[in-house]
C-alpha cells in the first residue's frame, strides 16, 4: 500500500534538490578570474609543424632574468628564436603549447569549452583564430597576425582589443593564459549576449600542464 505522507515528502526533497543544483552556463564564469600580465614578458608564436607547412600556437613566458627564454627580430614578420629549447628552463620561463595552457576569454566569460583557438595561413599572412566549437557560442574572431609569412617561428601581433591574461582560481595564479578581450566585437556578440530589449535597427582542464 502507498503512504501518501511518504510520496509526498518524497517528492518534496527531489523538489528541492532539483532547486539547488547548479545550473551551468556554457563558459565558467564564476570558476575562474583574469589576472593582469606584464605583456612584455610573453610572446604569442606561430610555431611550424612538420615540414613547416602548417603551424600551432605557441606562448612563451620570461619568468625570471635568469637567461633570455626568447629572441624576436625583424618586424612583418617578426621571427621568434625560443632559446627556451636549448636549456632547462624550470623557473625561468614558461612554455604554453596546447588548450591545457591557453584559452579564450571575453570580459567575464571563460569560453575554454565553447572556442577553441587556431593557426590558420591566409594569403601572405598568418592569422591566429577564435572558432567557436558549437553554433550558439559566438562568432569566429581574428585574435593576431604575423604580419607576413616566413619560414620559423613567427610573432604574432594581438588585433586591437586583445591581449594576454592570467587564469585565476580563488585568488591564485595558474598556470594558464587567456586570450583575453574586454567585449565581443561591435556587432558580433553572441545571440545569448545580447539584450533583452527589442532590437531598434541594431547592425576564446582546471589547470593546465605544470611548467617546467
Amino acid at each position: 500500500m502507498i503512504n501518501p505522507a511518504r510520496t509526498l515528502v518524497s517528492l518534496l526533497s527531489a523538489a528541492g534538490l532539483a532547486a539547488l543544483a547548479p545550473q551551468l552556463p556554457a563558459s565558467s564564469q564564476a570558476l575562474f578570474n583574469a589576472a593582469e600580465v606584464d605583456q612584455s614578458k610573453f610572446v604569442i608564436v606561430a610555431a611550424p609543424i612538420g615540414d613547416g607547412s602548417r603551424a600551432q600556437l605557441n606562448i612563451y613566458e620570461q619568468r625570471s632574468a635568469a637567461r633570455p627564454c626568447f629572441s624576436v627580430q625583424g618586424a612583418s614578420p617578426a621571427v621568434v628564436n625560443p632559446l627556451l629549447a636549448t636549456f632547462d628552463f624550470t623557473g625561468i620561463c614558461n612554455r604554453f603549447i596546447d588548450a591545457n595552457g591557453y584559452s579564450v576569454r571575453v570580459g567575464g566569460s571563460d569560453l575554454a569549452t565553447v572556442y577553441r583557438l587556431s593557426v590558420v595561413r591566409q594569403g601572405n599572412d598568418n592569422q591566429l583564430l577564435a572558432i567557436p566549437t558549437k553554433a550558439s557560442a559566438g562568432p569566429e574572431m581574428v585574435v593576431a597576425r604575423t604580419g607576413g609569412h616566413a619560414g620559423g617561428f613567427l610573432l604574432f601581433v594581438p588585433e586591437p582589443g586583445w591581449k594576454l591574461m592570467r587564469r585565476q582560481f580563488g585568488g591564485r595564479a595558474l598556470g594558464h593564459v587567456y586570450l583575453y578581450r574586454d567585449s565581443w566585437p561591435q556587432a558580433a556578440a553572441p545571440a545569448s549576449a545580447a539584450p533583452a530589449a527589442p532590437l531598434q535597427g541594431q547592425s576564446s582542464q582546471p589547470t593546465s600542464q605544470p611548467s617546467r
